[in-house]
C-alpha cells in the first residue's frame, strides 16, 4: 500500500546534476539548455537557494489569497452568478442578459465600494482613470498629485506634457499642483497637512510606483492621506490608481475612504485571461459621472455590447485573480532575492510586505537593461524568437523597451517586464501565472546581464521586430 508522506519541506533543496558536459553561457544566440534528471531541479543555484529561503514569505502568500479568494467567492455567490450571465450582446446592448449587472455589483462589493463599472470598453488604465479624473474635474478646480509625479501616459492627460490641444485637464481650465515625496521615497506627511487648498477638488493617489524609484502605497497608508485630506477640505475627492494594487492586501481603498479608483484588467482584476477592459468603482454618483465619459451623458451605466465570449472571461478572470496575484507577488519575492544577492538595488527590499504587484531592479546601465528584457522575451511562451529593442511609444516621454511575450497583448498579470532607457535604468518586472517561471526566466536573465551580452543589430529577430510596432503598455 502507498503512504503518502507530508513531512518534506513544501520547497525541499535540490541537488542540480547536469547530464550534458557543455553549457553556452556567453553566446548572442540562444542559451543550450542541460538535461536533467526527472528529479532535479530545472533552476539554477541562486534561484534554488532564494527559493528555499522565501517559504515563510510564500506561505504568508498563500493565506492571503486565500482569504481574497474567499471574499470574491462570497460576492459571486451573493450576487447569484450564473452561466446565463456569460452570454454575449450585440448593438447597443439592451438585450444584454445581466450578466454587465451582476458583474458591477459583485466587482463593487469585492472593493468595498458603493458602485463599480466594470467594462470592455475601457482600452487601458489610463483611459480608466482619465474618465475618472474627468468625472471630478472642472474649469478652475485644482488637482494635487501627492504622491509625486504620475504616471508617465497620465501625463497628456493633466496637461503636464504638451497634449497638442487634444483636451487634456488643463486645455480645460483645471490646475495641477504635485506633492514631492519624503526623501525615503514616502508621502511626505507634514507637506500633505498643508496642501489642500479651497478649489482643491481632486486629490490623485498613485498607488504602485510607477516609473519611479519609490515604495508603493499600503492601503493603511492611502487611509491615513485620506483622512488628512478630508480634514482640510471635505470637498476634496480622493481619486486612486489602484494599479497593480488589487487583491495584494486584504482591503481595498474604498474601505478607507476613497471616493474613485481605477484601474485595468489587463492588470490584477483580470487573472490573465481577461482579454481587455477596465474598471472605475467608488461613489455611486461618481461612477455614474465616469460612466457618462466613457459613453455619452444621459446614456447610464445599462449601454454598450459585449460580444462572443468577453463576458465569461472577465468573471473568470476576477474570480482567478487572488490566486494569479499571489503567483505575481511570489514572482516578486523571488525576483528580489536573487538579484540582490548579486549586488543590484530591489524595490522594494527583500522580504518586506508587498504593496503592489512590481518589482523593480536598478541595473545601471543601458546595456544590462536591454539584456534582461532579452532573456524576458527568450524565456515567453509567446513570440519567444523575438528580440524587444527600445523606442518611442505613444504616452510616454522617454524611450522605452518591453518585453512581454504574452498571449493577452500588453498584459502584466502575465509574465512581463519593462523599463524607460534613462538613468537609473531600472527594470520593473510584473506579473507571472506561476512563480516558477519567474525561477525559470531568473536562470537565463542572470547569464545574460553577467555575460553583458552584444546585440547585433542585423540579426533576423531584430529585424523583425523592428518592422513591428512598439510594445505599447498605457
Amino acid at each position: 500500500m502507498a503512504v503518502l508522506c507530508c513531512a518534506t519541506s513544501a520547497y525541499p533543496t535540490h541537488t542540480l546534476r547536469v547530464t550534458s558536459a557543455k553549457v553556452s553561457v556567453c553566446s548572442s544566440s540562444r542559451v543550450s539548455v542541460p538535461q536533467l534528471h526527472p528529479s532535479d531541479s530545472p533552476f539554477v543555484p541562486e534561484v534554488n537557494k532564494a527559493v528555499d529561503s522565501l517559504s515563510k514569505e510564500f506561505r504568508e502568500v498563500d493565506n492571503l489569497v486565500a482569504r481574497n479568494t474567499v471574499r470574491v467567492l462570497r460576492a459571486f455567490q451573493r450576487v447569484k452568478v450564473g452561466s446565463h450571465h456569460f452570454g454575449g450582446s450585440t448593438g447597443y446592448g439592451h438585450e444584454e442578459a445581466g450578466g454587465r449587472e451582476a458583474l458591477d455589483q459583485a466587482f463593487a462589493e469585492i472593493v468595498g465600494a458603493e458602485s463599480a463599472i466594470v467594462r470592455s470598453q475601457f482600452f487601458s488604465g489610463t483611459h480608466a482613470i482619465s474618465c475618472a479624473l474627468f468625472a471630478f474635474l472642472r474649469p478652475g478646480d485644482e488637482l494635487l498629485a501627492i504622491a509625486g509625479a504620475p504616471y508617465d501616459t497620465l501625463e497628456e492627460v493633466i496637461g503636464k506634457r504638451d497634449s497638442g490641444g487634444l483636451g487634456s485637464l488643463k486645455d480645460f481650465g483645471v490646475e495641477y499642483r504635485e506633492v514631492t515625496l519624503a526623501e525615503d521615497g514616502g508621502l511626505d506627511w507634514d507637506a500633505l497637512k498643508t496642501s489642500i487648498r479651497p478649489h482643491t477638488k481632486c486629490a490623485l493617489i498613485q498607488r504602485s510606483c510607477g516609473y519611479s524609484w519609490r515604495r508603493s502605497l499600503s492601503v493603511t497608508e492611502i487611509g491615513r492621506a485620506i483622512n488628512i485630506i478630508k480634514m482640510q477640505n471635505p470637498g476634496c475627492m480622493v481619486m486612486v490608481d489602484n494599479c497593480y494594487g488589487e487583491f495584494v492586501d486584504d482591503i481595498e481603498p474604498p474601505m478607507v475612504g476613497a471616493d474613485l479608483i481605477a484601474g485595468s484588467l489587463i492588470k490584477n482584476p483580470g487573472g490573465t485571461i481577461a482579454p481587455c477592459g477596465g474598471y472605475v468603482a467608488g461613489r455611486k454618483r461618481w461612477v455614474e459621472a465616469a460612466a457618462a465619459r466613457l459613453s455619452a451623458p444621459g446614456l447610464g451605466v445599462d449601454c454598450g455590447s459585449t460580444p462572443g465570449d468577453i463576458m465569461r472571461t472577465l468573471f473568470q478572470g476576477l474570480f482567478l485573480s487572488p490566486q494569479m496575484v499571489g503567483e505575481a507577488i511570489k514572482g516578486s519575492f523571488l525576483i528580489a532575492e536573487v538579484m540582490a544577492a548579486k549586488g543590484y538595488k530591489v524595490q522594494p527590499l527583500c522580504r518586506i510586505k508587498r504593496h503592489d504587484t512590481v518589482q523593480a531592479v536598478q541595473l545601471g546601465n543601458r546595456e544590462r537593461l536591454l539584456s534582461f528584457c532579452e532573456a524576458v522575451q527568450r524565456s515567453s511562451p509567446v513570440s519567444s524568437f523575438i528580440r524587444p529593442v527600445a523606442g518611442a511609444t505613444a504616452g510616454y516621454a522617454s524611450e522605452v523597451i518591453f518585453a512581454d511575450g504574452t498571449f493577452i497583448d500588453g498584459s502584466t498579470s502575465e509574465l512581463s517586464c519593462d523599463g524607460p532607457l534613462r538613468e537609473p535604468f531600472s527594470v520593473f518586472c510584473q506579473g507571472g501565472t506561476h512563480w516558477t517561471q519567474w525561477g525559470l526566466v531568473l536562470g537565463e536573465s542572470l547569464i545574460n546581464v553577467n555575460c553583458g551580452q552584444k546585440r547585433d543589430s542585423s540579426s533576423t529577430a531584430q529585424t523583425l521586430l523592428s518592422s513591428l510596432s512598439t510594445f505599447y503598455r498605457p
